[in-house]
């Protein structure tokens, strides 16, 4: 029996505190990101070289392993669509 909320909300708390110490950003604006709230290409902190950056962190705070191919640009389009991967790599791995 998969557990999918705790999931959700361990990922959600991860992606939140990996969002503020890899990009610097306050920790009260990521508070405040909802599911819409854009991220690449509306966030200066987040450009090619940051979004490796932080797919790294999120695999250490995760113990996750992201791929390459698991990767495209609607991945960083908003925050849900981030939190949303994040959370389906936690299913998996779970099994």
């Amino acid at each position: 029996m998969r557990m999918t909320q705790p999931t959700h909300e361990s990922a959600d708390a991860a992606l939140r505190d990996a969002l503020a110490e890899t990009l610097g950003l306050d920790a009260d604006r990521v508070a405040a990101f909802h599911a819409d709230t854009a991220l690449f290409g509306a966030l200066p902190e987040l450009d090619s070289m940051a979004v490796a950056t932080l797919l790294t962190d999120i695999e250490d705070r995760l113990d996750i392993v992201i791929d390459d191919d698991d990767i495209d640009g609607e991945v960083f389009e908003t925050y849900g669509s981030l939190l949303s991967f994040v959370a389906r790599k936690l299913v998996d791995k779970a099994g």
